[in-house]
């Protein structure tokens, strides 16, 4: 505890304006909280620059590599309103508490603070992971002054993200598309996922069948059991083969045997009735152990699992339940729990599942990784005695509420005692009638005390293929299995022969690449979520329900970097990289040193980044954006999207590559050869002439486009003679001056388009067709107002349009037959909502799993939303209706929801979470040498 101060209030400063609100409730009036709204500085972009420092060593990075690698700070204009505020509440202050996040961006943040700030009063760094009395006054008797390692750890991995951003990023502008970016994880996680889309289009399928049957005792009690092995071999099931269909080097086909479809079924033909007599029997003891309490990287696991939450809008109610009192600090990598939390949590688990449920000795847990810092508690419920989710059902949203249980039962139950029970295992054997010996089992695990099971299970991510069953010859689950003895007669019924394919490795969730990224020691509790968020955002990255797809752009990316950026895509040189800012962060490494070895090269002779750019040599970009899907079919990455392309009919010099546009719906393994030859068979009708407008005399021809097939007219390009023509018919005007103003030349005539309807294809549409689809939007009539009704095909379907009012139409051939008298019955009906007719859904979702009402897409004024009667959520574009799954679309309610109010006034205003619009960044200068310089209002 600071010593007592002279008179005046206390000032501490948080982050967010909802923290504020409540650590004020536990301060008591002899303090005064504020919101710095995020971070207050960064580094701008080298653009915004006073223009003496655009040519000065700074000018590249807004760093100055020369200069010790300096960074160059300013306070962004939407934060000096609230940096000028800041300085007047400290001229009334009597001390100044930096009570930003205890990690190291809160470090920066409380750094930033006390140098833009300037304060002449004692300042104390105040840090805690709950906002409850008790850890507020913790906080309050444990202060200290900042931590420049910390600091200077969060620095120097901002410099570093400069470094790799800035001198990456370009070479992709360059060579693939503008846009684009490279970061030091995020190029790490799109190649994870690029090269899983690789082993699945490598992929090669086997076939094996197999044989499951009912069984029954003397005793008529029944029970299921798979095909084992026939004739001592053991019957072979997906795990036995490789990636590419065949047996794995380490089967013997003495020891495994692959059954076809012929001899399953004359197997289980000769087997039906037959007798069967119970080989062994084999009784062992089960137990589980409860998991640790949430890290960061578990809680976006289970919370996708479990509540179908992306990463993002896990961390967003995360972010609220924590400034809100309700759970402790969100970002950690540790699985500890202090004292009183195991005191909290085995109490409660005594109360409400009984003594017998909690374990004599309170259980601790190791940490998982060595790299994991450890800077925190677990994530658990808040306080000293926890809250039930009763208890605060109705204080939390849904979403809250469904994330603070999550987070209470795994706490609870991380101190219960295991679940016990037994596993049985029987094998018994019989002869077909064609004398070969069949030997199936079957197992079953029975649960005698629950133990933790009571309050919590994880759910456990699926390691098979997409849609692939689970093999398990012995037909194991949680079942119980009739008394048996060995020996004993069984009769073997309703066998049957079922066949399987293998199927290619699973795609990554949100889930499954957040443990991936965690098991190999790449980024932070912090990095996981904006790592996913910024490799869809660039493009790199769709979701295909909970799986991550890769666009074609990002296999050209990653092949590039993987090319001429090895070392900086490698996995273990980025793990190396957060071990050295861990090793930064204690204080065993300097940052100027290091960014020295990374930029510069180290005195070892590993080249230095700033090295590799500037001797990269000439990089053939038609190569990096092509891949041979099959024999003379190569994919290219174009400016306007992908394509595939085959070279012209030998001898026939003159003539171009054939090309065909790839749908955007098409997954990359998708793109079979068979699908390609499908392709270009679509794109040979592409550019087919089909006549003249008789109206007008121009072309008018079908073509194959990216967003699908469609008709359009050709018009000719005035020649300059015409243009002249035009614009000396134009009269002459003229300024104040007396001079003559420019003629404007004519304006391009733009051609009228219209997509095929769906029964319509680029082989068989006529000129006729075409003419009625470039007639539309088609005047229905004027209605009784005077207002002008067309009927149009829009994106999204056929409908009706007034003014601002649109009503769908039932089906595409009304475009054409639908009359006025019609029209206006359809405009007669009662609109939705009091605005529109309730028009049928563009797309239906069933039950949203939070709110529990049907989830619909409908065609709003400003495009298709997604809507449950009580939020809606525009479609994103980019996406279309037909692409969007029943997961997406309840994970874009989720992040409407998830996304806190807007609220104003003074101190307690703006967003409750870290700003978003700066790069976080920091620097933890030592005073003496390490002083950043400030731009302006930076000082």
């Amino acid at each position: 505890m600071p010593p007592k101060a002279a008179a005046g209030k206390k000032l501490v400063i948080v982050e967010s304006p909802a923290k504020s609100r409540s650590i004020a409730k536990y301060l008591g009036d002899d303090f005064i909280v504020d919101a710095s709204a995020g971070h207050i500085r960064d580094l701008p972009q080298p653009s915004d620059l006073p223009a003496e420092m655009k040519k000065g060593p700074f000018g590249k990075f807004a760093v100055n590599p020369e200069g010790g690698f300096e960074p160059y700070y300013v306070i962004s204009e939407s934060k000096k309103k609230k940096v000028a505020e800041l300085k007047r509440a400290l001229k009334e202050a009597s001390e100044l508490y930096l009570a930003t996040d205890a990690d190291r961006e809160g470090e920066a943040i409380a750094w930033h603070l006390l140098e833009v700030l300037k304060p002449k009063v004692p300042v104390y760094r105040m840090t805690f992971t709950e906002i409850t009395r008790e850890g507020i006054t913790r906080a309050l008797d444990n202060v200290r002054q900042i931590d420049e390692d910390l600091v200077d750890a969060q620095e120097t991995r901002r410099i570093l993200d400069r470094l790799y951003g800035y001198e990456i990023s370009p070479v992709l502008w360059r060579k693939i598309g503008r846009g684009l970016s490279a970061g030091r994880v995020q190029s790490v996680a799109t190649r994870l996922v690029v090269e899983r889309e690789r082993e699945r289009m490598a992929f090669i399928p086997a076939s094996y069948w197999d044989l499951s049957g009912t069984f029954t005792t003397e005793g008529d009690e029944s029970f299921s059991a798979k095909l084992y092995a026939v004739d001592g071999a053991r019957v072979a099931s997906g795990s036995d083969f490789d990636d590419r269909g065949q047996l794995k080097s380490t089967r013997s086909k003495s020891e495994v045997t692959v059954l076809d479809r012929e001899a399953a079924e004359s197997l289980a033909e000769g087997l039906t009735k037959a007798s069967f007599e119970v080989d062994s029997l084999e009784e062992k003891p089960y137990s589980r152990r409860p998991s640790p309490a949430f890290t960061t990287s578990t809680l976006q696991q289970e919370a996708s699992r479990r509540l179908r939450f992306s990463s993002k809008v896990t961390m967003q109610v995360a972010q609220r339940l924590y400034e809100n009192g309700y759970i402790t600090y969100m970002r950690t990598d540790s699985v500890t729990l202090s004292t009183e939390a195991i005191t909290a949590a085995r109490r409660q688990a005594a109360e409400l599942y009984g003594p017998e449920s909690v374990p004599e000795k309170p259980r601790h847990y190791a940490k998982k990784s060595d790299s994991a810092q450890e800077a925190h508690e677990a994530i658990r419920p808040a306080g000293d005695h926890f809250r039930t989710p009763g208890q605060v059902a109705g204080e939390l949203s849904k979403e809250e509420f469904r994330l603070y249980e999550l987070v209470w039962k795994r706490t609870i139950a991380s101190q219960m005692a295991d679940a016990k029970g037994f596993t049985a295992s029987v094998r018994l054997t019989g002869q077909a009638a064609d004398g070969r010996r069949a030997t199936f089992g079957a197992s079953g695990t029975v649960i005698t005390f629950p133990g933790f099971f009571a309050a919590y299970e994880e759910i456990r991510e699926k390691t098979a293929g997409d849609g692939e069953e689970k093999d398990d010859a012995s037909g194991s689950g949680d079942k119980r299995l009739p008394k048996l003895e060995k020996g004993e007669s069984i009769t073997g019924e309703d066998v049957r022969a079922k066949g399987h394919e293998t199927t290619p490795p699973a795609r990554y969730t949100e889930a499954s690449i957040v443990a991936e990224l965690e098991k190999r020691e790449i980024g932070r509790p912090s990095t996981y979520a904006p790592t996913i968020s910024t490799i869809m955002d660039r493009g790199y990255v769709t979701k295909r329900g909970s799986a991550l797809v890769p666009s074609w752009t990002a296999f050209s990316v990653i092949r590039l970097l993987e090319e001429h950026f090895g070392r900086y895509v490698d996995y273990d040189f980025t793990a190396r990289m957060e071990d050295d800012l861990d090793q930064i962060a204690r204080g065993e490494i300097e940052r100027e040193a290091w960014l020295q070895g990374f930029y510069f090269g180290a005195d070892s002779g590993v080249e230095g980044l700033r090295h590799v750019v500037d001797n990269l040599g000439e990089i053939d970009a038609r190569a990096i954006n092509s891949m041979e899907i099959a024999e003379g079919v190569t994919l290219r990455v174009g400016r306007y999207g992908p394509y595939l392309e085959r070279p012209a009919a030998e001898g026939d010099e003159a003539a171009q590559p054939l090309r065909a546009n790839i749908p955007e719906e098409l997954a990359p393994d998708e793109l079979t050869a068979t699908r390609a030859e499908e392709l270009f068979e679509q794109a040979q009708h592409s550019g087919r002439v089909l006549g003249h407008d008789p109206e007008t005399g121009r072309e008018i021809v079908a073509k194959d486009g990216r967003y699908g097939p469609y008709v359009t007219e050709v018009v000719e390009e005035m020649t300059e003679e015409q243009v002249q023509a035009h614009m000396d018919a134009q009269p002459t005007e003229y300024y104040k001056n007396g001079k003559p103003k420019p003629k404007k030349k004519p304006a391009k005539v733009k051609p009228r388009t219209g997509s095929l309807l769906k029964d319509m294809s680029l082989e068989t549409v006529t000129l006729e067709d075409a003419l009625k689809l470039l007639s539309l939007p088609r005047v229905v009539g004027l209605d009784a107002d005077g207002e002008e009704i067309t009927a149009q095909n829009g994106r999204f379907g056929p409908y009706l349009k007034k003014g601002a009012d649109s009503r769908s139409l039932e089906s595409e051939e009304q475009l054409f037959t639908v009359t006025l008298e019609q029209a206006q019955a359809i405009y007669a009906q009662p609109k939705q909502r009091g605005r529109r007719q309730a028009a049928k859904p563009l797309a239906e979702f069933g039950q949203d799993p939070t709110s529990e009402k049907p989830v619909v897409v409908k065609d709003g004024r400003f495009g298709p939303y997604v809507t449950d009667g009580e939020t809606n959520m525009t479609v994103p574009r980019g996406t279309s209706v037909e692409s969007l799954t029943k997961d997406r679309a309840f994970e874009l309610l989720a992040e409407k929801r998830a996304k806190a109010p807007a609220k104003k006034g003074g101190r307690t205003a703006g967003s409750g979470s870290k700003s978003s619009s700066a790069k976080k960044s920091s620097s933890a200068k030592k005073a003496s040498t390490k002083k950043a310089a400030t731009a302006g209002s930076g000082k």
